[in-house]
């Protein structure tokens, strides 16, 4: 079983809609987090230790876990999956695009 963490600002809409697909795909477990100080979940130590990969929306997300987990982050492999903040939870454009660019993980 694989376990996959997607990580946007907010945990409002991208990395939600994220879990959300991917979480009936068979041999995957996800969830999903924010770097943000107010997001809906604000991603912890224990969530980036059960990951065995990361999916991040942007480069910044990449930089934010670099910094505040160092020491964890470090043998994790990191995605960037450059999906900008312009799409509501589960727009069908949003779908598309993670399906695509997710296509090489499943």
């Amino acid at each position: 079983m694989k376990h996959y963490l997607f990580i946007c600002s907010q945990n409002r809409l991208r990395s939600p809609t994220a879990e959300n697909i991917f979480s009936i795909k068979n041999k995957i477990e996800t969830q999903s987090a924010g770097v943000d100080r107010d997001a809906e979940t604000i991603v912890s130590e224990e969530e980036i230790l059960w990951a065995d990969a990361i999916f991040v929306m942007e480069n910044r997300h990449k930089a934010i876990l670099k910094q505040r987990f160092p020491r964890i982050i470090s043998n994790k492999k990191i995605v960037v999956l450059n999906i900008p903040d312009e799409f509501e939870y589960m727009d069908p454009e949003l779908i598309t695009i993670l399906r695509k660019k997710m296509s090489a993980f499943l």
